[in-house]
């Protein structure tokens, strides 16, 4: 069974000055979180484009990991397609992906992107696709 504690531990191994972490996950989701660095920041406090986007990839990585019932690392971000709602302010952002089918080969799933305290107000939006290791 895969727990937010192994998909931490792989990304404190392999990535760990990616920022992400895994708050949860199961085989229909996960979320991701992060406390974006001050580069992340565009005047006015709202967190840039680029981060929201990690963060939605990220939650759909750990997904796809529950998803498939295993760590793996070489699953690869086949398409990802964000739209943005809102300017994300805060200092904590969080993403959950929700898994919308999972086969042998790709798992397509969709993302939601809000600030702390703000989860009713997404900022963003994202449905992505991952290609598994043949």
């Amino acid at each position: 069974m895969v727990t937010p504690d192994l998909i931490n531990q792989m990304l404190t191994q392999a990535w760990p000055e990616a920022g992400m972490r895994c708050v949860e996950v199961n085989d229909s989701g996960a979320v991701a979180s992060m406390e974006p660095p001050r580069s992340s920041y565009r005047p006015g406090g709202y967190i840039d484009g680029p981060t929201q986007f990690g963060v939605a990839d990220a939650a759909l990585w750990f997904a796809v990991h529950g998803a498939i019932g295993r760590v793996e690392p070489m699953a690869l971000t086949s398409e990802l397609s964000v739209r943005f709602l809102r300017p994300g302010v805060g200092e904590r952002i969080f993403a959950r992906a929700k898994i919308d089918r999972a086969g042998r080969r790709c798992v397509v799933g969709t993302i939601t992107v809000w600030t702390e305290g703000n989860e009713d107000r997404p900022c963003a939006t994202a449905q992505g696709t991952y290609v598994l290791p043949g």
